[in-house]
């Protein structure tokens, strides 16, 4: 089973009125093909849905860790779902394909493909993803606070001195968890 067909199959999940034309826009947008970052964390085609599937896989592992194998009686599987699959949604068509020139071993310049990136609707990155998420399906405060904070202290809003993640994360633990789960997927099972 390739990324994409274990993405939609875990999709199938989420059963939340709006799920099917969210589905539709991701099918429509360079979801399945963009790459996750420029230049780190699988900065290839299709690296974006590889990212999502790998940050699910881990927030289970997590959720089996802190909840036991019935995770599910404290998060749904709707909601893992959710939180895993769509956190990085803001990254929908902002990579455009590029070259940068590189000197080869001969000292000799080379041009060779990259990935650059352009956000056209620049609101952020969690609170982006909760934006675009929003406007398909409803989603619950934890669910929102999850997605929105999933960058932990690699947030912007962190580094400009915002002390609001703390709260975040003591009162919706989920979010805590999809931030592990994202950091886990790209330090541990991504090629950087």
């Amino acid at each position: 089973m390739n990324y994409k067909e274990e993405f939609l199959e875990i999709f199938y999940d989420i059963e939340r009125e709006g799920s099917d034309k969210l589905l539709d826009w991701l099918e429509r947008s360079d979801f399945f093909t963009a790459p996750a970052s420029t230049n780190r964390h699988s900065a290839e085609e299709g690296g974006l849905c590889k990212h999502s599937v790998f940050v699910y896989r881990r927030l289970v592992k997590l959720l089996e860790s802190e909840y036991g194998k019935d995770w599910r009686q404290t998060v749904s599987a709707e909601t893992a779902a959710i939180v895993a699959l769509l956190h990085d949604v803001c990254k929908v068509n902002c990579y455009i394909s590029d070259t940068r020139n590189v000197k080869d071993e001969n000292g000799v310049w080379q041009k060779i493909p990259c990935y650059k990136f352009e956000d056209s609707l620049p609101y952020g990155h969690g609170e982006k993803s909760v934006y675009i998420i929003s406007s398909f399906i409803k989603l619950t405060r934890e669910e929102a606070m999850a997605i929105n904070w999933h960058m932990g202290g690699f947030d912007a809003r962190v580094k400009g001195g915002y002390y609001g993640l703390q709260t975040a994360y003591y009162n919706y633990p989920l979010a805590l968890l999809v931030h592990l789960a994202d950091i886990e997927a790209t330090y541990l099972d991504e090629t950087c």
